[in-house]
């Protein structure tokens, strides 16, 4: 297929700036995250990508060739976006076949018919190719705009949030299915979303994106225990990781002095101001550990229980086995797994402890 690559990539809308000197190497055959909130330059990097917007500064290169002078046809890139932009009029069968139809292709019937049967069986769309695609539920209408995609074999599937309008457990399953899909195509896929479990899920790697600018990039498991500052530590993980303002003091973190002191691992660096940074699985609640809490609220999660633990003025979320009976107001105690414990500059946030990969 194709790999990726762009070149201190800067893009402006008038005097904003959608996306700053950005550096990218996604690899032939890469299931590729770009990860952010709202507004941090995901969609603009993915068209520039496709050669829909022309970069204010930078290279993008395909295959180590400088596109940027190309059009989205040459690039023969295939983009799947949120809405399905498909002909409701058509069937699914016409719908698949369309972009094989141009004069450019100048296809025979035989080959776009082998194509169409290889997507539509991929796909598991067969029994709909003859059904009009505004009869198609949301999940079967996606499933063709990725048809679309694969009928044309392109380099590269660059996908633009195309889960974010279907239900949860639809949702679910299309994340499988096109992980599935991307290793038995051996294809390059960079996915958008702002969705961390997508990109947790889903992606070989992932870049997380804020304001224009890349974060941090790496594989999922790393991002989410060797987040580079608070942002992506608080961005990655659900539930939410726990940040909490104190000072270091005596090698143990102190958040409310006497009543919220628990021990650190290691060498901590320095003392003075701090924010402690705790993931919910590693808060452990039980009897006989050094913190006293009041149980402020309890979300069921099935197979287990997110717990919201009030100390003062600080609240704490921990993980515990659905099994335990924990009541709301109940005083209960807590401790945390001192190994797991991350160390941010109060000031500029950055993880002291971040190992570079």
């Amino acid at each position: 297929m194709a790999r990726i690559r762009l070149e201190n990539i800067s893009k402006s809308f008038g005097t904003h700036v959608a996306v700053e000197d950005l550096d990218l190497d996604v690899a032939d055959g890469e299931f590729f995250v770009l990860l952010g909130p709202t507004g941090a330059g995901k969609t603009t990097t993915l068209r520039m990508i496709a050669g829909l917007e022309k970069p204010t500064a930078g290279r993008v290169h395909i295959n180590e060739v400088d596109v940027n002078g190309w059009g989205p046809a040459e690039r023969d890139v295939a983009l799947v976006l949120q809405q399905y932009s498909l002909y409701p009029r058509l069937t699914v069968r016409e719908n698949l076949s369309f972009p094989l139809r141009s004069r450019i292709r100048r296809m025979s019937e035989a080959d776009i018919e082998k194509r169409l049967d290889y997507a539509s069986k991929t796909l598991r769309i067969t029994h709909l190719l003859d059904r009009k695609t505004d009869r198609l539920s949301g999940g079967e209408m996606q499933r063709v705009s990725i048809g679309r995609a694969i009928v044309r074999e392109p380099q590269v599937f660059l996908m633009d949030e195309p889960l974010s309008a279907l239900d949860a457990k639809l949702r679910e399953a299309l994340r499988s299915e096109l992980k599935d899909l991307q290793m038995r195509l051996g294809a390059t896929f960079i996915f958008v979303t702002h969705d961390q479990v997508e990109a947790m899920t889903m992606g070989d790697r992932i870049a997380v994106l804020n304001h224009g600018r890349i974060v941090q990039v790496g594989r999922p498991q790393e991002v989410y225990t060797n987040p580079r500052n608070t942002f992506v530590a608080s961005f990655v993980g659900s539930p939410a990781i726990n940040l909490l303002n104190g000072r270091v003091a005596n090698n143990g973190a102190v958040v409310t002095p006497t009543t919220f002191e628990l021990p650190l691992a290691g060498q901590a660096a320095g003392e003075g101001a701090m924010t402690f940074g705790i993931r919910p699985e590693d808060v452990r609640v039980e009897a006989g550990a050094p913190v006293e809490a009041r149980v402020h609220d309890i979300e069921n999660h099935g197979i287990e229980k997110v717990v919201t633990l009030r100390v003062a003025d600080h609240q704490v979320r921990a993980t515990v086995p659905a099994r335990v009976d924990i009541k709301l107001e109940e005083v209960v105690r807590f401790g945390w797994n001192a190994d797991k414990v991350m160390l941010f500059d109060a000031t500029t946030g950055v993880n002291l402890r971040h190992r570079a990969a």
